[in-house]
């Protein structure tokens, strides 16, 4: 009896210390709020700093440079444009354009539209997501400031005009609504563009590390970490900087913990 007892006493003490960790040992993770878009005062904006705005996002949110560099992930962003004729041309172009900044809309929007040869996945698939959604979610606005850089930092004559329009815009800038939580971890995966830089399951990205085996050596506190804070622990023989670090503010609470169980599964 004495002996049953003291199982019993250990087994509550154990749940206790459980219980007591877990409530207060693991750091509690917030949801975080749906991204939303930068203010932009595009009544006041010259065409000038409309330019400025689509370099910065070219080389900030909508991270283009991170596959169109000398690496030959993706054409370089200076070679887009005087090949645009040439594109269009091609018997193998299914899209809509009929011109430089419509080609460079259509490409951005819907990647799939027109694979550059030598690029992309089988199928005539490409690896880039659309910007107007997942962890860039550029605004119609943002969209044409990138394309009149493109075409001014190529030489040639800006087209597009600064929207005035900007209805849809500032209900976003006010707040909006939340949007719907994704399912799974292979919705989330698809809309935030993981692929496009890692190995796993389907895809084939080159420019992170190579996930498919990832949960045999890392465990889900590393992989939240990782998420989180991308530069928090730089596998080796890759450079900090190069996951979006932003990642973590846009997923929910259930998105992330969904994200991090389905990539310590990967063994």
């Amino acid at each position: 009896m004495k002996q049953f007892l003291s199982v019993i006493a250990f087994s509550l003490i154990t749940i206790a210390l459980f219980s007591g960790y877990s409530t207060y040992g693991i750091p509690k993770i917030e949801p975080a709020a749906p991204p939303v878009q930068e203010k932009l005062d595009l009544g006041a904006m010259t065409m000038d700093q409309f330019i400025a705005l689509g370099e910065k996002l070219t080389t900030g949110k909508g991270t283009c440079t991170l596959c169109h560099n000398d690496m030959g992930r993706a054409p370089m962003l200076d070679a887009i444009i005087p090949a645009v004729d040439k594109h269009l041309a091609d018997p193998d172009y299914k899209g809509e354009a009929t011109d430089v900044a419509s080609y460079l809309h259509e490409s951005m929007v819907d990647p799939s539209a027109y694979v550059v040869p030598g690029y992309g996945k089988a199928g005539a698939k490409s690896p880039m997501p659309s910007v107007s959604g997942g962890s860039i979610g550029f605004s119609e606005a943002e969209t044409l400031a990138v394309i009149a850089y493109l075409q001014d930092s190529s030489g040639v004559e800006v087209t597009v005009e600064i929207p005035t329009d900007t209805g849809d815009m500032a209900e976003e800038e006010d707040g909006g609504e939340a949007r719907e939580p994704y399912e799974s971890a292979e919705d989330i995966s698809d809309e935030f563009g993981c692929g496009n830089c890692h190995i796993f399951a389907d895809n084939e990205g080159e420019i992170g590390p190579d996930l498919s085996t990832f949960g045999a050596s890392h465990d889900k506190e590393y992989i939240r970490r990782a998420l989180i804070d991308p530069n928090a622990d730089i596998a080796e023989g890759y450079d900090a900087d190069t996951m979006p670090a932003d990642l973590g503010t846009q997923l929910y609470a259930a998105e992330l913990e969904l994200l991090v169980d389905y990539f310590a599964g990967l063994k």
